[in-house]
């Protein structure tokens, strides 16, 4: 069996975050952070460019969170 991969650079296998072109202390969008979540730092554009996405995800957490702090405190006084 022949593979035939001749990839120009060896960076291009591994994860995102440790890519040269990348790890420039440059800030990243929203999406590309829930990207690198969620592939776990394999790909940053796995949302695509549609903030809104990104968004989402974020006030899903904080609704989770405030949720369930409001939930304890609440029941917590009842027990």
């Amino acid at each position: 069996m022949r593979t035939d991969f001749d990839f120009p650079k060896k960076e291009l296998i591994g994860p995102v975050v440790f890519r040269p072109d990348f790890n420039n202390f440059e800030a990243i969008s929203v999406n590309q952070a829930w990207s690198l979540f969620f592939t776990a730092g394999q790909e940053d554009k796995a949302l695509g460019v549609n903030p809104e996405l990104g968004k989402f995800f974020t006030y899903l957490i904080i609704g989770i969170a405030l949720a369930g702090t409001t939930w304890a405190t609440i029941f917590n006084n009842l027990a």
